[in-house]
């Protein structure tokens, strides 16, 4: 049974019981009483009403299967906004949108489908010079097709399944040229199913990370401001704020969960109970709307998630850092990317210092950054080939001590069993990485709880590969990864080049004499 412009006179659960009693011929004038002479669409008495009334720039509904995520992005369109548009991550996802909009309008009027544009038609309910565009961002990159395209409502359907850069490059078109005109954002999805989708959780921490300092309750708004170095920070209110030497107006956010226990058309067909016949952990994902159920890693990612945690959560801030022991910097020359510095003190790292890409356009900027940073005339191990390479010269007529890293060479190393080899020194330092996270590991590293740090390092995947008389690791190329997270892994890279084998380690400090123990140097 079909009820798309029901305007509900009592919850979901009323109307469910009210419905249990009705014969068919009853059920049908209930359709009819409820549905003819209302606007076009309504959203249902609870949660998706809550979400419509919600001031939030940004709104994240769902969590669960069958809330009706879909159609409040729809139904906002069609009643509220001039210039919308709803994402999916690939194209071919687009059709059941498709269908269930010309389900809504009765039509299919003003459709075109090649540019996949609904110039809205004139019917009762709706006003003329309405449009709604539906789009996809299969790569990486294709967030580029949608530049210099505004948008009064910007919608993401099954919003883990895009990058983070994608959608926070999507958000930067929501603008109009009307005073009249709302401005939002939408998030509409379920919970992540693996590694990938977790910035999700991190860019909604208040509501959705049980770890999180300062948890907030559904439907609570919050306001946020990027930082200098453009990372999220949370801030009391609305009110503008200082970053850099500018002022800064905050935006807000706002998670309101939903479940098909509130959308009585899907009740009425019986979905729910097609929820509670999946097996775990997808019932409690799907159902439920549990955000840290059944969250599995890519059976080929290189540093398992749980490692990487384990080594933030040991994390401690230091007063007293020790010597520093290593330097790892991974340059970049402007454009999207940054440069960034790990440095690290034995087996605990300082925070990972990343700066904007036209900091270091040129070598003697990137020479300038590390000589900043560097103590103790430790060793700078730095990229040496493309980018990196004018880094590299300028950082050795300085008179810095300096270890090459071509991600690309070969390498005889073997890992700490002595059983794989590598393909090559990209390979070698992300799996010594991986060794030094591994919680058997009486000596574990330290990270610093930093989310894109911990991005990047999820992101690496590897396979194993013949090496002649032996297996060997070969892990993604970095363009694979960059594909991946929608940006280059600069701090995970970073990190890694610490990792090195002919990094010369000094022999001081506790630290220092507890990992080259670990690693059998002594």
């Amino acid at each position: 049974m079909e009820m798309p412009h029901a305007h509900l006179l009592a919850d979901p659960g009323e109307l469910m019981e009210i419905w249990s009693h009705l014969s068919e011929e009853q059920r049908i004038e209930l359709d009819r009483v409820l549905t003819v002479g209302r606007p076009i669409w309504e959203a249902q008495v609870g949660p998706q009403e809550w979400a419509q009334a919600c001031v939030a720039d940004v709104l994240f509904y769902g969590g669960s299967a069958g809330g009706g995520k879909t159609d409040l992005e729809i139904g906002l369109a069609l009643t509220e906004h001039e210039k919308s548009i709803i994402f999916r991550r690939e194209a071919v996802q687009l059709v059941g949108i498709e269908e269930r909009i010309s389900t809504i309008l009765g039509t299919r009027d003003g459709y075109d489908s090649q540019d996949r544009i609904w110039r809205l038609p004139e019917m009762p309910g709706l006003e003329l010079g309405r449009t709604l565009e539906l789009g996809s961002v299969k790569d990486a990159s294709d967030w580029k097709k949608y530049q210099g395209r505004p948008h009064d409502l910007i919608a993401f359907d099954e919003v883990c399944h895009f990058t983070e850069l994608q959608v926070r490059q999507l958000m930067g078109w929501k603008r109009t040229g009307s005073l009249k005109v709302r401005q939002r954002v939408v998030f509409a999805g379920n919970p992540p199913t693996d590694s990938e989708g977790e910035w999700v959780i991190r860019f909604f921490g208040p509501w959705l990370d049980p770890d999180h300092p300062n948890p907030a309750k559904p439907g609570e708004l919050r306001w946020f401001v990027s930082d200098a170095e453009g990372a999220d920070q949370e801030v009391p209110n609305n009110k503008p704020v200082k970053v850099g030497q500018r002022w800064v107006q905050p935006h807000s956010r706002c998670f309101i969960p939903s479940s098909v226990k509130d959308n009585l058309y899907l009740k009425l067909t019986g979905y729910e109970g097609t929820l509670d016949a999946l097996p775990e952990p997808f019932r409690s994902q799907m159902r439920d709307g549990n955000f840290m159920a059944g969250r599995q890693d890519d059976v080929w990612q290189v540093i398992p998630t749980a490692w990487i945690k384990a080594a933030q959560a040991r994390w401690r801030p230091r007063d007293v850092k020790g010597p520093m022991t290593h330097f790892g910097f991974d340059p970049s020359r402007g454009g999207a990317d940054k440069s960034a510095l790990a440095r690290r003190h034995g087996t605990w790292f300082d925070e990972v210092i990343s700066v904007p890409g036209i900091v270091t356009k040129d070598g003697p900027s990137a020479a300038a950054l590390v000589a900043q940073h560097l103590r103790g005339g430790v060793t700078v191990a730095v990229d040496s080939i493309g980018i990196g390479s004018s880094a590299f010269d300028f950082i050795k007529l300085m008179g810095m001590k300096l270890v090459a890293v071509v991600a690309s060479e070969a390498t005889t190393a073997l890992d700490v069993a002595g059983n794989l080899g590598f393909r090559n020194i990209r390979a070698m330092m992300y799996w010594r990485l991986r060794e030094a996270l591994d919680p058997t590991n009486p000596d574990p590293i330290a990270l610093p709880p930093d989310p894109e740090l911990f991005s990047d390092l999820a992101a690496e995947r590897y396979k194993i590969i013949s090496m002649g008389k032996r297996a060997g690791i070969q892990c993604l190329p970095k363009d694979d990864i960059r594909a991946l997270l929608g940006r280059s892994p600069d701090k995970g890279d970073s990190v890694a080049f610490t990792f090195i084998d002919n990094y010369p380690t000094p022999s001081n400090s506790s630290d220092v004499r507890a990992f080259r123990k670990m690693r059998g140097y002594a």
